[in-house]
């Protein structure tokens, strides 16, 4: 137990370590974006003093190093800085935009887990079939066509030739789950697919390798009923790698659903990060940025440790 902890804590210090880089990052970067900061605020009402008076007061006359520092303390006690086009707090528009792209993550992951934890031992388990043939072809074919393509193609079909679903999901217009739901569910599907491929081929992998290990063949051996060889002790065993893609996906629905929420419209943290991107608004870019690094981050290390929880082999 001792060890299980000391290595959880050597792998929080890394991600932490990491979050840091990642913030340094992209301070810089941000950093040499076009334009100066004061005279994008003033805009043609800005003279050398009225700049001059400006940058001092959002110490923009300080050394770079100084102002990250700055920049990065205030971020840890929850000041995220006040956007330069409407000048009102970050956390005013990035905090529910964030709750709208989890709201939209949550859905799509329910959707996921049981899809794709079906698929994957189907797969597996009757790989000899014809039929898992044609289901595994579909899989790599959804695997290959980007989250977009699929976006749209359930728009052209669910929406436009078929108009079961909103083509915008304007979820402000949604007044109970029920029409939430309903509004959602076109760029919730399209997630769902994309993440579904890649966690169906990872299950199948590791599942075969499962079922053709010796201590499988000595339960079948030992005559106990193909249901409790498969789900007692072949899925648990080959969960690993699932897991790991299954928490990667979560940190690609919150962190990379720009496309998506462009496509359907969704007032979620992806479209506002392209939104401020056009609008050279660097608080609130720097805010998004790194909330997705930390996504990504934490997921990585959430993934191994869950993956050594299920697979006490990988905790070496």
């Amino acid at each position: 137990m001792r060890y299980v902890l000391r290595i959880v804590a050597q792998r929080l210090l890394l991600a932490l370590f990491t979050i840091l880089i990642a913030s340094f990052g992209i301070f810089w970067m941000v950093e040499l974006l076009p334009g100066d900061v004061a005279t994008r605020i003033l805009g043609q009402a800005a003279t050398d003093e009225t700049a001059a008076t400006l940058r001092e007061r959002l110490h923009l006359d300080e050394p770079a190093m100084q102002r990250y520092l700055r920049w990065l303390g205030d971020f840890v006690r929850g000041d995220w800085g006040v956007s330069l086009v409407a000048d009102r707090p970050v956390t005013e528009y990035v905090l529910p935009r964030l709750g709208n792209t989890l709201l939209l993550a949550g859905f799509a992951i329910a959707l996921y887990v049981p899809l794709a934890l079906t698929l994957g031992v189907i797969t597996a388990v009757f790989r000899e079939r014809r039929f898992v043939g044609w289901l595994s072809a579909a899989v790599v074919l959804t695997t290959a066509i980007p989250e977009f393509v699929l976006g749209i193609l359930l728009l052209v079909t669910f929406a436009v030739m078929l108009p079961w679903f909103p083509p915008l999901a304007d979820i402000t217009r949604a007044g109970s789950l029920p029409e939430l739901l309903h509004v959602i569910a076109l760029p919730a599907l399209t997630l769902t697919l994309a993440m579904t491929a890649y966690a169906v081929r990872m299950m199948h992998s590791s599942l075969v390798t499962v079922l053709e290990s010796e201590y499988v063949r000595m339960a079948r051996l030992k005559g106990l009923p193909a249901w409790r060889i498969v789900f007692r002790h072949a899925v648990p065993n080959a969960m690993g790698p699932a897991i790991r893609v299954t928490v990667l996906n979560v940190a690609f629905v919150v962190g990379g659903v720009v496309l998506v929420e462009r496509i359907f419209n969704f007032p979620g943290i992806g479209r506002l990060l392209v939104d401020s991107i056009q609008l050279l608004d660097t608080p609130v870019i720097e805010a998004i940025t790194l909330i997705l690094a930390s996504t990504y981050i934490l997921a990585n290390l959430g993934a191994d440790l869950l993956a050594a929880l299920f697979n006490p082999r990988l905790r070496d």
